[in-house]
């Protein structure tokens, strides 16, 4: 039996075809030591990096617009993106476009997470299977949040969906295991060293000994718990859905080593780029939007990388 798939006009055509940007050429700042910002539209800048990059891509993070019809501004209110559209067939197209060709840009032992909201999840989890196949998706991050509550009669939303597929299940993905604190009860019981199992000779377990080990930890879960930037926080940047280091740091850990290669199609206020280069990784950040490319400069010179102009 076939998998489920999403059908829309047009989906077809539009998902297999190989698409065509804006036609402008896009500018690029170069990070020295690191890689590069390429201002322009991510559609067609996705398209110019497959000869030199196909293969070459370690971790993919896309953060879309998350189809809120809403134009976007900072702080300061200049436009920073804007989030309207037709509907949900032109979203999605737009998506898949770019995922076809973030799925060809990614080397085989890496990984594409998908930054979504709960009313998207699970038509990109659809979409995603469609692009990188049945057996590709790997996990699905709830990331956990405070925020300040809002007047309605239903549960509120406090989480954003990060879905992972890997590019090639058969290859050994990168991945780096990251750990949790021990519970209190079990620090209690056990303290803080491993724990190894006893058994019978039956075959039945015994009560777990202790060992003079000390423990990692709890391997890390899918549910993360990370707050978000705090309006007095000095990371925050006054660019909308900016997301804060913390959770892109986990990821960037856990799915690359150093030296690897990650690309941020959806650039924004630039968490993924500067994370990335705060942890010795190779970059590629996209985004057309001025007051992005200026702001992710700016965190990137902070953080010691050396830019040169656009050419």
């Amino acid at each position: 039996m076939s998998a489920p798939k999403l059908f829309w006009p047009g989906k077809e055509r539009a998902l297999k075809s190989r698409p065509i940007g804006s036609g402008k050429a896009p500018k690029v700042w170069m990070a020295e030591g690191y890689g590069r910002l390429i201002h322009g539209d991510n559609l067609a800048a996705l398209e110019s990096l497959l000869p030199e990059l196909t293969g070459k891509v370690m971790l993919a993070y896309l953060d879309p617009p998350f189809l809120t019809n809403r134009a976007f501004r900072t702080h300061g209110n200049e436009f920073a993106f804007d989030d309207r559209w037709s509907g949900r067939a032109e979203y999605l197209t737009a998506l898949g476009q770019r995922l076809v060709l973030v799925r060809d840009l990614v080397a085989p032992n890496g990984s594409v997470v998908i930054h979504v909201d709960p009313k998207m999840s699970h038509y990109i989890k659809v979409l995603g299977d469609e692009v990188f196949g049945d057996d590709a998706f790997a996990s699905e991050i709830i990331w956990r949040y405070r925020r300040w509550p809002s007047k309605t009669l239903n549960f509120q939303r406090v989480h954003d969906v990060l879905l992972r597929f890997r590019k090639d299940p058969k290859a050994k993905p990168r991945f780096n295991m990251l750990y949790e604190p021990l519970a209190p009860s079990t620090v209690a019981t056990w303290g803080t060293n491993k724990q190894r199992a006893v058994f019978e000779a039956n075959g039945r377990r015994k009560r777990s000994q202790t060992t003079s080990e000390k423990t990692k930890g709890v391997p890390m879960g899918d549910v993360w718990d990370i707050g978000i930037i705090a309006p007095v926080s000095r990371e925050r940047t006054g660019y909308p859905s900016q997301k804060p280091e913390a959770l892109l740091d986990r990821l960037i850990t856990s799915l690359t080593d150093p030296g690897d290669m990650v690309l941020d199609p959806y650039m924004g206020s630039g968490t993924a780029i500067a994370v990335a280069a705060k942890r010795g990784r190779m970059f590629v950040g996209i985004d057309e939007s001025d007051v992005a490319q200026e702001i992710v400069r700016t965190r990137l010179v902070a953080a010691g990388v050396q830019m040169a102009g656009a050419a």
